[in-house]
């Protein structure tokens, strides 16, 4: 068994592939024009994406980047026993974490894996 846990990242758009293992989608928001449908979304993880103020507040606005990391990090402090699960679950199979932000380097799901990779 693998010590540190496989997590990959991936914009929920982005077709599936045989290699994503369990899909979890990490954000508050369903993506916009998805279709639940053709997802192939294994999990939806509402309670682990950033507060409705903090994602607000953030905006995506990358000279905000440091700032909303800290504070994603207080908010995730909480949030022991679901992190342990999606650890424990990314032990046992590949996990990709889905997101729907267009920037791939400012965003919850990146904070997220570096989280479950502790």
């Amino acid at each position: 068994m693998a010590r540190h846990p496989r997590v990959r990242l991936k914009r929920a758009y982005d077709p599936p592939s045989t290699d994503d293992g369990v899909r979890v989608l990490v954000d508050r928001l369903w993506p916009r024009g998805l279709k639940k449908s053709e997802s192939r979304i294994d999990h939806w993880l509402k309670e682990l994406a950033p507060s409705t103020e903090l994602r607000k507040w953030f905006g995506h606005r990358s000279e905000r980047w440091q700032e909303f990391r800290r504070r994603y990090l207080a908010e995730l402090a909480g949030k022991g026993q679901q992190l342990d699960e999606l650890r424990k679950l990314a032990r046992e199979q590949p996990l990709t974490l889905l997101y729907a932000a267009h920037d791939e380097a400012h965003n919850n799901a990146i904070v997220l894996q570096e989280e479950l990779k502790q």
